[in-house]
């Protein structure tokens, strides 16, 4: 089997997992919500905005970051998005396994990423 075939595959073992189908089923009843929709889709913009100015060295502005606190706040009590945000969390966890053990494999230092 080649490469590709097994990079296949693990894609086809991750889609089957119980934490991925979790995720998507999860998601899909957070995103049905409108509100819940917007509140999550701005959390995961000041979120990603909060971590790209981390790696740069730069601090996030502070009424982005108010801003963050108080959806993620919201968030923290409605059932359906916190559910949602801890099964995303979950499976984020699995593909940073997949990753590290194709960075070992590679050589690639995964300790700079941390």
């Amino acid at each position: 089997m080649n490469v590709y075939d097994q990079a296949n595959q693990l894609a086809r073992s991750i889609r089957e997992s119980d934490e991925y189908k979790e995720y998507q089923r999860l998601k899909e009843t957070a995103y049905a919500d409108s509100t819940n929709k917007a509140l999550l889709d701005e959390y995961k913009r000041l979120q990603f905005k909060m971590q790209l100015k981390m790696a740069q060295g730069e601090s996030m502005d502070s009424d982005d970051m108010e801003r963050l606190q108080k959806i993620s706040n919201l968030l923290q009590f409605n059932s359906d998005a916190s559910a949602f945000l801890f099964a995303e969390l979950r499976f984020q966890r699995i593909i940073a396994d997949v990753y590290k053990i194709l960075a070992d494999v590679s050589g690639i230092d995964t300790e700079l990423f941390q």
